[in-house]
């Protein structure tokens, strides 16, 4: 291998994974004119383009994704045997990647960020923030954030947040106008806000629970959004009914600007948890952070 292959695959599996040159080039630290001279001359060098671009996207080709799949957990060995060597240090140091939705990076981790930073300055922290469920293994992170109920059960998971709460609200100015809601099966009466799935592009069905017995609603209404403070503002302005994340709602409910609906049919269910391959041992830079996520003072802080 020549000393710049190495140089090479590793922008084109970044290019691959981040499914463009602007967002390759800036986690590489390089400009996109250099990443794409870089694949330019892997692909004149190898005779078979790798990557299919167009105006809008770059996929691997048939014969890139044959690639990909030999070169990612030959990139993966690589990394783990820098990281092994890096534990020779007396404090870790070097890149700890994760990949969390928007409200666990916002609410929980965020404030985390801080405090970590401080009791390790030489770990980069790399995070990816979206809502969509990806495999963290063929993405090339450590480790991810979701609620425990998404975690696959071969992963090794560590508690990031107490547990949460669903809550059905509305305005009062609704309430005085439609009327207010006595059990889930009334809400298809009702003028709800629904929320859209970025996974798949579908609309989330409303869940309930009441003792033993659990339903699903399909609500309707004037507004569908994939985006939780849109329906907060909505919900504020009489919009309609919403259903949302405790911590989304609980501080215009604490000001009477919103009304809890239905709240017998909501409990608690477990929350955020950080997750990561079973199969694969944690680098430094990963168990650094599940030490500082298990120190007293973390738990006290994140957990509520």
């Amino acid at each position: 291998m020549r000393g710049s292959d190495y140089a090479e695959l590793r922008a084109f599996a970044a290019i691959a994974e981040h499914g463009s040159f602007a967002r390759a080039a800036a986690h590489l630290g390089v400009s996109p004119s250099a990443l794409s001279q870089t694949i330019r001359g892997l692909e004149e060098r190898l005779g078979i383009r790798l990557l299919n671009r167009t105006t809008r996207s770059v996929a691997p080709s048939e014969a890139g994704a044959r690639l990909l799949t030999r070169l990612l957990p030959a990139l993966a060995d690589l990394d783990a045997a820098v990281a092994d060597v890096r534990t020779l240090r007396d404090t870790p140091s070097g890149l700890l990647r994760i990949n969390a939705t928007r409200i666990a990076a916002v609410q929980y981790l965020a404030p985390l960020i801080g405090p970590f930073h401080h009791a390790y300055p030489d770990i980069v922290l790399d995070l990816v923030v979206e809502d969509r469920l990806i495999d963290i293994v063929a993405g090339r992170f450590d480790a991810g954030i979701r609620l425990g109920e998404m975690v696959e059960k071969d992963m090794i998971a560590v508690k990031l947040s107490g547990d949460v709460e669903m809550m059905v609200v509305a305005a009062p100015s609704y309430l005085n106008r439609f009327g207010t809601p006595q059990s889930p099966r009334e809400l298809r009466h009702h003028r709800c806000i629904n929320f859209r799935w970025p996974t798949d592009g579908n609309l989330y069905h409303w869940e309930f629970e009441h003792g033993e017995e659990t339903l699903e609603a399909a609500v309707e209404g004037p507004l569908i959004v994939n985006e939780a403070d849109v329906a907060v503002q909505a919900a504020l302005d009489g919009v309609g009914i919403a259903y949302l994340f405790d911590h989304h709602a609980q501080p215009a409910i604490e000001a009477g600007k919103l009304v809890r609906l239905l709240d017998e049919w909501t409990p608690p269910f477990p929350g955020f948890y950080l997750y990561y391959p079973s199969r694969r041992q944690a680098p430094p830079t990963l168990r650094a952070f599940i030490d500082f996520l298990k120190q007293p003072s973390t738990i006290s802080a994140r957990v509520r």
